[in-house]
């Protein structure tokens, strides 16, 4: 089978190590599918961390180089330097969730 999400093929591989556990003794005909299966989930699962991985040391990265405080001065909590208004002067309290 082809899978396109980290959710789906997670999902395979969970179906199928229950599949494997719970059998009393192994179905040896239907094992070289399951393996079969089992390497392309396991290869589109690590493809999606490994990306995941790279955004979040890009991330991290821009974070530590100041580049992340520039681009990101319209988030709430950030304060707008050009003009001297804090931001957080236009969230409101009514939207948090606590």
């Amino acid at each position: 089978m082809s899978y396109t999400t980290f959710r789906e093929a997670y999902g395979a591989l969970k179906a199928h190590a229950e599949t494997l556990r719970s059998q009393q003794e192994p179905n040896i005909d239907d094992l070289l599918r399951i393996v079969e299966d089992s390497v392309a989930a396991f290869k589109v699962c690590q493809q999606r961390i490994d990306a995941v991985e790279k955004a979040l040391e890009a991330a991290l990265n821009e974070m530590e180089s100041g580049e992340w405080v520039e681009r990101g001065e319209e988030r709430a909590g950030d304060s707008d330097v050009t003009n001297g208004n804090d931001v957080t002067d236009e969230i409101d309290d009514d939207d948090a969730p606590w």
